[in-house]
């Protein structure tokens, strides 16, 4: 790129002078963001599952007009762990606890409630509620108490939503420092195999540090004010792969650079300008499509998407800002061992390179192969469903979920889950029969109606778990029937139908942003390539290499995690790193493709873009996927299935997509006769017409 602006800024950043200037300014602004926003509290992840606007929500609402509204509740399932009926000394045992479980915690006990086998008993202790934090203590306090004073050879358990959050935090205690640090040491290792330097990884992996704190902390200042909340180690596990990626990029073309030029300060500038396009079309392709996620309905997916997105402007900037000066300080010697010199530049065509003279001889037999076999792959997905249960968020065992288990083993699982239904004062008796008609119902039974509003109340237990399809289809149906029942204007809400809602509302998430993102990706490499028909081809290509991924993930994941299905969260958040990330090694190809193509014949740019760059984008790719691979330390099974597709999408789009797909189609879309680039601002260049030869001899690295 030989904008004026670009070679100022980059001989600004490389002078002796200026790199120390630069290099100061960027540690105050550090400093200062340090310094003023450290004490801001971490944000959290979103403790409410109610989708905004629904009518699962809009039940919650309503039903805080009853007067013991503000209680909360915590189901204790007791019983032995042999499967033996429960004796009637077992039963005054209960008995006898849950009275010294009211006295000492100030709980309301019910008498057990045994199951018709006798083999279980069920107890529901309930508190008045002041907030989250104090029922996830309260819920600690009831399991610390009855493994205190439980009857022995009693196994008793406590599960409801409050236990289901405390399991939940419980199992992100210290994970996000876990994930911190396998990160790093991935990226460590990473560096050190790919420099062979015992000095030059530690650069890159400090100012991605500096770069990752950074973006913590102003995520953390942006959640209060804009009410976001997000996963922090994802955001991490971002910031660290997509940050190592660009100093990777920079880095590699700085060597290259020094195999021309004996000034090291000139060799950075160059490779400054040359790399600044490539980093920057990659950077704002991902950071606009996850700033697309601005417009998801669920809380999590937006604020994961802003915050982001925010992150990898950061992660850029630190590399191409404070990296650049610091590489400039510290000179060639920097390299050492391996020292890059001006004469000791070699001729040999990298494995890369040799790979795509392979692959460009046979174009067509070879692009039809790899797209048949990706193809294949992502024909997975049409057996691939999507939606866990609430027993299988977890990839470890908790008390919660165990309870919950058991529960189902011996009582009507909608038990533990009823459905409430709110409808018209007057109409409550008309619901409550159609109700009791509907595939999956158990009971309906009219309630007393709310006391403010006066609309009719019914509580229906079901005959399936929250979350499975079957509940999903019980919720379906009885909106559809309520619709029939003139002015009952019924609301189904409950956390069966709350899970509803919000598996409906990722979907529509997926369905609004997916094309969004594709139609980010397609003008972001409309404007690398200057042409339309090849971004698109190159579009087309980078979402069936995300498809075939996502197949590939659901079928190793049912067999490493033992599901049969996919959370809701992981299509979305799965297609977005995929497309987007995948793109930064179709532009960095097709970036030194296209610049290289000025001063030789297409097939010979192919070679010797797909030889220079295969090394820098074999090692991003890598570090990219092993950073996706450390969500999978994280005992949630979201996380898991998340790091398992992304990281197996990264290493197909490095080992697959860009070594050996591309150069075929670039190649054939070489033999057209419509140009494959376009070159803004150098009218005067003609595209070499012998770019259908293939270069049989050997070409120079």
């Amino acid at each position: 790129m030989k904008s004026p602006v670009l070679t100022s800024v980059a001989n600004s950043l490389t002078s002796r002078r200026g790199a120390r200037l630069w290099l100061l300014g960027a540690l105050a602004v550090i400093l200062a963001v340090f310094g003023l926003l450290s004490s801001i509290p971490a944000a959290e992840r979103s403790t409410s599952s109610l989708v905004a606007g629904s009518d699962s929500a809009t039940v919650a609402k309503l039903l805080e007009q009853i007067p013991d509204s503000g209680k909360e509740s915590a189901l204790l399932v007791a019983g032995h762990p042999d499967q033996q009926q429960l004796s009637n000394t077992d039963l005054a045992g209960l008995n006898n606890l849950s009275s010294k479980l009211s006295n000492e915690l100030n709980v309301e006990i019910s008498k057990p409630l045994v199951s018709e086998d006798g083999k279980l008993s069920l107890l529901t202790a309930s508190w008045d509620s002041a907030g989250t934090d104090a029922d996830r203590a309260m819920v600690t306090d009831l399991r610390e108490q009855i493994s205190t004073d439980a009857n022995a050879g009693i196994l008793i358990e406590v599960s409801g939503a409050p236990a289901f959050g405390l399991d939940l935090s419980a199992t992100f205690a210290g994970a996000d420092f876990t994930l911190l640090a396998v990160t790093i040491g991935i990226v460590a290792v990473l560096l050190i195999l790919t420099y062979r330097s015992p000095i030059l990884w530690l650069i890159p992996l400090a100012v991605v540090g500096l770069a990752d704190r950074s973006a913590s902390l102003i995520a953390n200042a942006l959640s209060e004010p804009f009410n976001l909340h997000f996963d922090s180690g994802v955001l991490s596990v971002l910031v660290f792969g997509a940050g190592t990626n660009y100093a990777l990029l920079l880095i590699s073309r700085y060597r290259d650079e020094l195999h021309q030029h004996t000034d090291h300060r000139a060799a950075l500038a160059s490779a400054w300008r040359n790399s600044f396009e490539a980093i920057v079309s990659s950077n704002l392709t991902v950071v606009l499509a996850l700033a697309t996620m601005a417009l998801a309905v669920m809380e999590d997916t937006r604020g994961l998407g802003i915050v982001c997105a925010v992150g990898l402007l950061i992660a850029a900037g630190f590399n191409l800002f404070v990296l650049t000066p610091v590489m400039a300080l510290c000179g060639r010697r920097v390299f050492w061992p391996l020292v890059p010199r001006p004469d000791h530049e070699t001729a040999k065509r990298s494995i890369w390179g040799k790979a795509a003279a392979a692959v460009i001889k046979r174009p067509v037999v070879n692009l039809s192969a790899l797209v048949l076999i990706l193809g294949i792959l992502a024909s997975a997905l049409g057996a691939t469903s999507v939606g866990l249960r609430q027993t299988e968020q977890f990839r470890t065992a908790t008390e919660s979920t165990s309870a919950t288990q058991r529960l189902a083993e011996h009582f009507p699982v909608g038990e533990t889950a009823p459905i409430t239904v709110l409808a018209s004062p007057g109409t409550g008796e008309a619901v409550t029969t159609a109700a009791k008609a509907v595939h999956g119902v158990e009971r309906a039974t009219q309630l007393p109606a709310l006391p403010d509003s006066g609309s009719d109340r019914i509580m229906i237990i079901g005959n399936s778990e929250s979350g499975s399809p079957e509940s999903f289809e019980l919720i379906k149906s009885l909106r559809t029937v309520f619709e029939q029942i003139p002015g009952a204007e019924a609301l189904v809400g409950g956390i069966i139908a709350e899970a509803y809602d919000s598996h409906q509302s990722h979907l529509r998430d997926f369905l609004v942003i997916a094309p969004l993102i594709l139609l980010v990706c397609l003008i972001m490499l409309w404007i690398v390539t200057g042409k339309f028909r090849t971004a698109l081809l190159l579009s087309l290509t980078n979402l069936l290499s995300a498809a075939a991924a996502v197949g590939l993930g659901s079928l190793i994941g049912s067999m490493v995690f033992e599901t049969s299905a996919l959370d809701v969260q992981v299509p979305l958040l799965a297609f977005v790193f995929l497309v987007a990330l995948g793109v930064d090694y179709t532009i960095f190809l097709t970036q030194r493709v296209k610049q290289d193509a000025l001063r030789m014949p297409l097939a010979d740019a192919i070679i010797n873009a797909t030889s220079r760059t295969g090394t820098v984008i074999t090692s991003a790719g890598v570090v990219l996927a092993g950073v996706f691979a450390a969500l999978s330390s994280l005992p949630l099974m979201v996380l898991g299935l998340l790091g398992l597709i992304v990281g197996l999408g990264v290493l197909m789009d490095t080992f697959v997509v860009r070594t050996l797909l591309l150069p075929a189609l670039f190649i054939l879309l070489g033999r057209t006769k419509s140009p494959v680039f376009g070159y803004r601002g150098n009218s005067n260049t003609k595209e070499n017409s012998s770019n259908t030869q293939l270069i049989e001899s050997e070409t120079h690295a």
